[in-house]
């Protein structure tokens, strides 16, 4: 049997190779070199967009745990993540570069996988699995909400804290010139200086934070909210 994988993100690697180890011929369909993204730099397979961290390894947490089972199941993700491994404490953090081609290696030398470069812009047909992820193009979308005959699609992503207000002392809590930060109260400038420290040290320095002119807009927004 053939199955279609489209998108070679993390899931679309893993899945397509997963397959291939199950006796499966697969296609998989990634759009980049022929359509970009916002995004990606490059048009390996596997590359990071966002942070370049898998959090902790630590078997005592829910992340260390999951590495564990996708170990066990022969990952493709950890796998490359070990060859492009770079220090950060207890967490598993890559070098992007390293990572993305190692993932692009592993896939490619799979005989069973047939890499296809070219933009999906219809649901296949047979057997397939769609993990396209938040950058599916927009013909893709349009296409998977027809099926689904949904109004909207919607990413969540899965780091990204939801508070709900019965949980919040508002004894304790404060905003505006009030806010807290680190248990103290400050003003919002100095949240801004965090945000900004912040910005510095997850951006790596890739970021002109020290463009005037750019900071004083990220300032200025940041006092809006």
């Amino acid at each position: 049997m053939t199955v279609t994988v489209v998108g070679g993100g993390l899931a679309g690697c893993e899945a397509a190779l997963q397959l291939a180890q199950r006796g499966h011929d697969v296609h998989l369909v990634e759009m980049r070199p022929v359509r970009n993204t916002e995004a990606h730099q490059t048009e390996d397979l596997g590359e990071l967009v966002c942070t370049n961290s898998f959090k902790s390894e630590g078997p005592e947490n829910a992340h260390g745990q999951l590495k564990r089972e996708m170990r066990a199941l022969g990952s493709v993700l950890l796998r490359s993540a070990d060859q492009s491994r770079v220090a950060a404490g207890s967490a598993l953090a890559v070098d992007r570069g390293l990572f993305s081609r190692a993932m692009t290696a592993a896939v490619e030398a799979e005989a069973r996988i047939r890499v296809v470069r070219e933009e999906c812009t219809a649901l296949p047909e047979g057997p397939a699995i769609i993990a396209t992820g938040p950058l599916t193009s927009d013909a893709l979308s349009s296409a998977i909400q027809e099926a689904l005959g949904d109004g909207g699609l919607a990413f969540f992503d899965a780091i990204a804290p939801i508070v709900h207000r019965d949980s919040v002392d508002e004894g304790r809590a404060a905003t505006g010139d009030d806010a807290l930060l680190d248990g103290r109260a400050g003003r919002r400038d100095g949240v801004f200086d965090t945000v900004l420290l912040l910005l510095e040290l997850d951006l790596g320095g890739r970021a002109d934070l020290d463009d005037a002119h750019a900071t004083g807009q990220l300032r200025e927004t940041l006092l809006e909210l």
